[in-house]
């Protein structure tokens, strides 16, 4: 049981341990995406990656505008830009039927659909070891389409994440050695929540926490679910680094699926995006490179 036990752990951590990766590699081609330098690893341009992310944001903000009211009533700045949106029907003193309600009822992947023509969800996986995995539900992905984000807490390299790092698959390591623990249990969720109320203004949030239960606000927050190409089933995704600007627009924060770490970061927050390395259709599974090489 107790070398059982160790070789789960094994499992969940070799994809991490340096030497084991360096010696295995080379039997794991057909797994690499190589990319000739750093500066070099953009599948589509930052302007296509921020244009995505606003075009989403807004239709999953105006599609939710009866909940989105009372954040308006104290930004009168941001609420003058949606005077044309219609205001969903509220729930006052009217009876409402079970019908009548499930049609006024906001659903994310709907917006998501009507928005970028496609929607993905987890299901579980083609590959037979793999657990959960991601896959197209709805509609068709164009090569090049932004197609989920990676959500969880941003680390720089030096902050610490040893504890949250045990047993978890989860971890994502950027060019620059940011990492971003994508785990929805355990301390890696504790961390998520506890930084992200530390972030919040009130009731003006600045990030997503839904991704961590099991209705996300924002259906792109699935990323981290991605499995790792084989030999059977080529990467159809990459992963894109992508930093938020300043110009970020306020009411749109609450759908990033991503909280720095530490609160005075001198940097924009990071965020990682998957990119479709091919047109993608409905009923497929998401694959994607788990290594890239920077020579």
């Amino acid at each position: 049981m107790l070398l059982r036990a160790l070789r789960r752990r094994w499992e969940s951590y070799k994809y991490r341990f340096v030497p084991w990766i360096a010696l295995n590699l080379r039997h794991k081609r057909r797994t690499l995406r190589f990319v000739p330098e750093e500066s070099k690893d953009k599948t589509i341009s930052n302007e296509d990656v921020l244009q995505t992310l606003l075009k989403t944001f807004k239709s999953l903000f105006v599609n939710d505008m009866a909940r989105q009211m009372p954040l308006l009533s104290l930004l009168p700045e941001v609420q003058s830009k949606y005077l044309e949106v219609p205001n969903a029907q509220p729930e006052t003193s009217t009876a409402i039927g079970d019908s009548q309600r499930s049609q006024i009822t906001f659903h994310a992947e709907d917006a998501l659909f009507n928005t970028l023509g496609f929607s993905i969800a987890r299901r579980r996986s083609s590959l037979v070891s793999a657990g959960t995995g991601v896959f197209v539900t709805r509609g068709f992905v164009p090569k090049g389409a932004v197609v989920a984000m990676y959500p969880g807490t941003v680390y720089e390299n030096y902050e610490p994440i040893f504890f949250q790092s045990i047993g978890n698959p989860f971890i994502f390591r950027c060019i620059d050695g940011v990492l971003i623990d994508g785990n929805d249990k355990g301390i890696s969720k504790a961390v998520y929540r506890s930084c992200s109320k530390r972030d919040q203004l009130g009731p003006l949030k600045m990030n997503d926490v839904s991704w961590i239960v099991a209705a996300a606000q924002n259906p792109l927050a699935v990323g981290q679910y991605v499995n790792n190409c084989s030999a059977d089933k080529a990467a159809n995704v990459c992963y894109q680094e992508f930093d938020i600007p300043k110009c970020f627009p306020i009411e749109f924060k609450q759908y990033l699926p991503n909280v720095s770490y530490s609160h005075e970061v001198p940097r924009p927050l990071r965020v990682v995006v998957l990119v479709a390395l091919r047109d993608i259709g409905p009923g497929e599974e998401l694959f994607s490179n788990y290594y890239t090489i920077v020579s």
